[in-house]
């Protein structure tokens, strides 16, 4: 009996001296619904012609114009027009990404004036204070992703409000890492004005695809379609 109470009190994911466990409550019935949820999952969207990388490459693939494995400022500046952004925000935000981003991708120790990511080692430029959802070495892990929810969507069980990811980004942060802290709150900022819907939600099936960069390529074919209609 003594051992049976032991190893159920192992599986508690909630400790009474600790709220926040309580407040932030993850998933443990993962297994039923989606296989190995401990595991990589690196094919992402079903239907999602990837070509191979892990889902991190597959995250930023799309902003690679011509598909030589290198994304420069202004292939991100046109990616970020392709997907809704206008002129002012594509600049601002491209210059901020391949700043940030281009010397931890470069395969040598000299940067680069043109700022180019490589995608082949997206990795390198992976932050602290995220949601864990990829690892260090770019693999997608559902059940961190299945935790944002868990924790984090108090409203809607699959959505997320504004004030919701605010509460996320202030709970993934880690001590001192300030370009992490800020990172965050900007990446899932534009994700929430790229993709909330018509009642301020942001849904989890748009961070999914925002995860594989499936969700790029459907917001640049609906942008192409009401450009159609206009004209």
């Amino acid at each position: 009996m003594a051992t049976a109470d032991l190893a159920r009190n192992s599986l508690v994911t909630e400790a009474p001296y600790a709220p926040v466990t309580a407040e932030r409550r993850v998933r443990t019935d993962l297994e039923v619904s989606i296989p190995k949820p401990y595991t990589d999952h690196s094919t992402g969207t079903p239907g999602h012609h990837h070509h191979g990388p892990h889902v991190l490459q597959q995250h930023v693939a799309f902003f690679d114009q011509n598909d030589d494995g290198i994304i420069y400022p202004w292939e991100t500046f046109t990616g970020l027009r392709m997907i809704g952004f206008n002129i002012v925000a594509s600049f601002i935000m491209a210059l901020v990404i391949n700043v940030s981003l281009s010397y931890a991708t470069l395969p040598g120790w000299f940067p680069s004036p043109l700022f180019p990511i490589y995608i082949y080692n997206i990795h390198r430029s992976k932050h602290g204070s995220d949601s864990g959802t990829y690892d260090t070495e770019g693999r997608y892990f559902p059940v961190h992703f299945e935790n944002i929810f868990s924790k984090y969507a108090r409203t809607v069980p699959d959505k997320l409000t504004l004030g919701e990811l605010w509460d996320m980004t202030e709970g993934n942060r880690e001590a001192y890492d300030f370009f992490g802290w800020i990172a965050s709150k900007l990446e899932w900022g534009v994700l929430y004005v790229l993709a909330r819907d018509e009642e301020g939600f942001l849904s989890k099936e748009a961070i999914r695809r925002c995860f594989d960069g499936s969700l790029f390529e459907y917001c640049a074919k609906m942008n192409i379609g009401l450009e159609r209609k206009m004209g």
